[in-house]
C-alpha cells in the first residue's frame, strides 16, 4: 500500500555502521533504522546466536512455557527494577498495552471512565489507542474519531500537571516519553520526571515510560529513568531492544504487576523464541562491550562537534540531545536534507519538520563520528546558503 514516502534507494547488506546499496555505494548509517540497530548490523555474534536458534526452534506459542523468553525477562527485570514482562512485537503494541493495563487497573479502583494524561508532541504509535495517545495532529488527521479517555498537557510543564490533578478526578495514569524522540529531541528539565513521579504517588496515579526510542542504552544508561534516580510503575521497550528483530515489551512494577491476569491480553508472536534470544544476546553484547559508555562519550562528542563546526551559522534554533539522541532544530522546515544527506552517503532524518534527528548505532566510533558531524554539517550549511567543504568518504 502507498503508506511510505520512500527514498530512491535499496540497501543489500551491511557492516558495523555503514550500508551499501543495489549499486555497491557505501553509506554512513545515522539513523539506525529509527533508533533499532544499536549493535550496527551484521554483528557476528548476534548473527550466530540467531542462526543458532533458528536451527533449534523459532516459534512455539505463548499457551505454552518459553524459557528464552523467561531468561530474557529476568534479565529485563534484573537491568530495570521492574517485576514483570508482558512481550509483544512492536512499539506501538507494547503502549497498547499499558493502555490497557492502565484502563484495567483505573476499572479496578472504581473508576468508570478512567482516564491517561497525554502529552503535547508524544508519539506512541499508530494503532487507534496510541494514536489517539500521540499528540500530532497531522498523524492523527483523517483517522476520527479517535478514542477517548486521554487528556493532553504541555510536555515539560509541572503547572499543567498540577491543573489536571485538580480539574480532572478520572486520572489514573500518566504516559510520557523521557525524551520525545519523534517530536524533535526534546529532553525535558532534570526536575520534570522526579516531580512526577512525586505527583503520581500523591495521586495515586501510575507513572508510565515510554522508552522505545530513548531506552536501551542510547542515553547512556539502559533506561532514560535511570540517569534521573526514579523507577515508573510500567516502561515500555521495543526498537532496540532485539537490534532488528520485531520485539516489544511492556514492563510492569508493583501494584501495575498485579493488574494483568490470564485472558486479559495477549499475542500470538510476543516473546517467541527466536526474538527473545536476538534480545537477550542484544542486551549481553550492549553490557560486555560497554555501549553505553560510548554512547555517552559518542553523543557528547558529536553535539560539541556540530556546536563547533555551525558556529556563527545563522538558522541553528539549538543542538540538543542525550547520548546517542542528538537533534539540530532548525528555524525553517528542511525536510530535503535527508535527499542530500542520502546523495553524499549519509543516513539521517528530519522529525517535526525543522529538526534533524542523529541516532546512530552505539558501536560507533570517533573515527566514525567525525565523519558524521562534516557530512551533518556540511549539508545543513549547505542548505542554510553556505558551501559544504568536507564529504563522507565512501
Amino acid at each position: 500500500m502507498d503508506t511510505y514516502g520512500r527514498l530512491p534507494v535499496a540497501f543489500t547488506r551491511g557492516e558495523g555502521v555503514w550500508l551499501w546499496d543495489t549499486e555497491g555505494k557505501r553509506y554512513l548509517d545515522g539513523f539506525s533504522g529509527i533508533a533499532v540497530t544499536g549493535l550496527g548490523h551484521a554483528h557476528p555474534r548476534l548473527v550466530q546466536a540467531i542462526a543458532e536458534q533458528a536451527g533449534r526452534i523459532i516459534h512455539a506459542s505463548n499457551w505454552y512455557r518459553i524459557p528464552e523468553q523467561e531468561r530474557l525477562a529476568d534479565l529485563l527485570c534484573d537491568l530495570s527494577g521492574m517485576d514483570n514482562v508482558f512481550f509483544c512485537n512492536s512499539g506501538c503494541e507494547a503502549n497498547e498495552a499499558a493502555i490497557k493495563l492502565a484502563r484495567l487497573y483505573g476499572h479496578q479502583k472504581g473508576f468508570e471512565q478512567p482516564t491517561v494524561v497525554v502529552m503535547e508532541k508524544a508519539f506512541h504509535g499508530r494503532t487507534m489507542a496510541t494514536l489517539s495517545a500521540t499528540g500530532s495532529r497531522k498523524v492523527q488527521a483523517g483517522f476520527e474519531p479517535l478514542l477517548t479517555g486521554f487528556a493532553r498537557v504541555p510536555y515539560n510543564d509541572l503547572q499543567a500537571l498540577e491543573q489536571v490533578a485538580v480539574n480532572n478526578k478520572n486520572i489514573v495514569a500518566v504516559l510520557v516519553e523521557p525524551i520525545q524522540g519523534e517530536g524533535g529531541i526534546n529532553v525535558p528539565d532534570d526536575g520534570y520526571l522526579p516531580h512526577l513521579r512525586k505527583l503520581c504517588d500523591r495521586q495515586g496515579w501510575l507513572l508510565m515510560l515510554d522508552e522505545v526510542q530513548s531506552g536501551i542504552g542510547r542515553t547512556g544508561r539502559w533506561f532514560a529513568y535511570q540517569n534521573l534516580g526514579i523507577r515508573p510503575d510500567v516502561m515500555t521497550l521495543a526498537k532496540g531492544l532485539a537490534n532488528g528483530v520485531p520485539i516489544g515489551a511492556c514492563l510492569a512494577a508493583g501494584e501495575a504487576a498485579q493488574v494483568f491476569h490470564p485472558g486479559n491480553h495477549g499475542s500470538t508472536f510476543g516473546g517467541n523464541p527466536l526474538a527473545s534470544t536476538a534480545a537477550y544476546t542484544t542486551l549481553r553484547i550492549i553490557a560486555d562491550d560497554n555501549l553505553m559508555q560510548n554512547a555517552v562519550q559518542m553523543g557528547d562528542f558529536i553535539r560539541s562537534g556540530l556546536k563547533e563546526r555551525l558556529a556563527g551559522q545563522t538558522g541553528i534554533q539549538e543542538i540538543r540531545g542525550k547520548g546517542l539522541m542528538v537533534g539540530i532544530d532548525l528555524d525553517r522546515p528542511c525536510g530535503e536534507l535527508v535527499q542530500a544527506g542520502l546523495q553524499r552517503g549519509l543516513l539521517i532524518n528530519v522529525t517535526a519538520d525543522t529538526v534533524v534527528r542523529l541516532l546512530p548505532p552505539l558501536i560507533l566510533r570517533a573515527a566514525e563520528a567525525a565523519q558524521l558531524i562534516d557530512g551533518v554539517a556540511d549539508v545543513i550549511r549547505e542548505f542554510l546558503g553556505e558551501p559544504a567543504t568536507v564529504a563522507i568518504q565512501g
